[in-house]
């Protein structure tokens, strides 16, 4: 019997209540479970507003630590009565250190591990330097029931070496969790093309579905206001979009993949045995 694997993306626009957050997160989870998903991505963040906009030191108070945080206590009971694998981005404190990060959570429920954002953006509504530390975890591959899992979070997904890191570690498909839209310094500028392509090309690459997940919507943190361009996808090995939301559907996408005929067909195309990495240093 072949061994597959169906993933899904979850998009949806988050407001200032938590509880509200995780409630449609574990609606959309139930949806996605419904239509067969086994490993689901909601978008990066989605406690509540991407507060990274401005500089306010009251967002400190929201973080937590990665094993009890609200989010993920909340979700590992869906994710085993549903029997679903879930990346849970999270606001992570860690004694006087605060991250971005992924709790991965098996189908059980189980909480596999922590990564932590390896690149950190800074910049005109991302000024994400502010509030986290770069990850010190290093790139993380998990084991889950259904498939060897890799998660980057938002600007991890436009560094090829992120993805490359995660391929050479064996993972099946990459997640990639995102809060992307307006670029407040240009309104002229939109990002929603390349930024499919930079993680459409990670697929090629190396031969590898992805998986993006953002969110949607216009919101308002302190005096600032900008919008999410959505635009969640699910791309093949070949970085085809299979499956793929506008800017303004809230849902989910799901897919399945056949991870024997990807073992086999990253095999031919050599990417792995061809490399020569004592050239890349």
């Amino acid at each position: 019997m072949a061994r597959t694997i169906n993933v899904a993306a979850i998009q949806a626009s988050f407001g200032a209540d938590m509880a509200a957050n995780i409630a449609k997160v574990e609606k959309l989870t139930r949806e996605a479970a419904a239509k067969g998903a086994q490993v689901v991505l909601p978008s990066e963040l989605f406690q509540g507003p991407y507060f990274c906009t401005s500089q306010e030191e009251h967002w400190f108070a929201t973080a937590y630590p990665a094993s009890t945080h609200p989010c993920v206590t909340a979700l590992q009971p869906v994710a085993k009565e549903l029997g679903v694998a879930i990346p849970v981005s999270i606001f992570e404190r860690d004694g006087p250190h605060y991250y971005n990060s992924i709790v991965m959570l098996d189908a059980d429920g189980a909480q596999l591990g922590v990564y932590r954002k390896s690149h950190i953006p800074d910049g005109p509504g991302y000024q994400e330097k502010y509030y986290f530390r770069p990850g010190d975890t290093g790139f993380k591959v998990w084991s889950t029931k259904f498939g060897r899992i890799g998660v980057g979070i938002c600007w991890d997904q436009w560094f090829p070496e992120s993805a490359r890191a995660m391929a050479v570690q064996g993972a099946d498909v990459l997640f990639y969790p995102t809060a992307i839209g307006s670029e407040p310094h240009d309104e002229a500028l939109d990002t929603r093309a390349p930024w499919r392509r930079a993680m459409q090309g990670h697929a090629v690459s190396n031969a590898i579905p992805v998986v993006a997940a953002n969110r949607i919507g216009a919101e308002t943190v302190g005096s600032n206001t900008q919008s999410y361009y959505g635009h969640s996808f699910i791309a093949d090995h070949r970085g085809d979009l299979v499956e793929e939301f506008g800017e303004r559907e809230e849902g989910v996408l799901v897919h399945r993949f056949d991870l024997d005929f990807l073992d086999q067909y990253r095999a031919a195309w050599g990417f792995f045995r061809d490399r020569r990495v004592e050239l890349y240093r």
